[in-house]
């Protein structure tokens, strides 16, 4: 049997984007409705304040751990020149935006129950992952995880997957990793992981499935 059709031994999810709701140009519209009238405001607002989540950006550095709250509030607003009242607003607001997305929910649930030992890797700043593990139960499904805030690491850096791997005890070629986002994917690929770009839980399914991973 070739060694990608091998089962794997285990599945590890992202958060923001496939296990819970991650919306950010809705979001935006939803809390800064003066600023952003229109879809294309909205973008540009987004990408101003988040920069792509490029490693090094002041979101990125929150999403580390090197950034406090206040810190990333005011130099998001010193650089964007948004009222540092708006920035907390927004800041304030991802928490309930991060909102469990049912149809992941609901596969993970089945995977747990099937025996697959499941972990989470996650870009996220330590009051939101400290937020989500307070409120939802269903993330005792994951044996262990790691949140980009507790080791001072970011995807789509290829030092964070070999922090996971170690932390897990897993093979990379014998792993599934599931991120909806592009660059996160391609690291991955590129260090041996079986990695699926999300879109939704439907599609990544059939994927994995077409792919005789799941």
């Amino acid at each position: 049997m070739a060694q990608d059709k091998v089962p794997p031994q285990a599945v590890v999810f992202d958060f923001g984007g496939v296990l819970f709701n991650w919306q950010p140009t809705r979001l935006i519209q939803s809390v800064l409705p003066h600023l952003a009238r229109d879809d294309e405001q909205a973008l540009g607002l987004a990408a101003d304040v988040f920069q792509s989540f490029v490693p090094g950006s002041d979101w990125s550095e929150f999403d580390r751990g090197a950034l406090t709250w206040d810190q990333t509030r005011d130099r998001i607003a010193e650089r964007t020149g948004l009222a540092a009242q708006d920035v907390h607003s927004l800041m304030a607001a991802i928490p309930p935006h991060l909102a469990p997305m049912a149809d992941t929910v609901a596969w993970l649930h089945e995977l747990a129950e099937s025996g697959m030992p499941l972990y989470f890797l996650s870009n996220m700043p330590r009051p939101y992952a400290e937020f989500l593990q307070r409120e939802h139960a269903f993330l005792d499904r994951f044996i262990s995880g790691v949140f980009s805030c507790d080791v001072s690491q970011i995807k789509p850096n290829a030092d964070i997957f070999h922090t996971a791997a170690d932390k897990f005890g897993v093979a990379p070629e014998r792993t599934v990793f599931i991120d909806d986002n592009v660059h996160n994917i391609k690291t991955a690929r590129s260090l041996g992981w079986r990695a699926v770009q999300f879109q939704d839980a439907a599609q990544c399914r059939a994927e994995l499935a077409e792919l005789g991973w799941l």
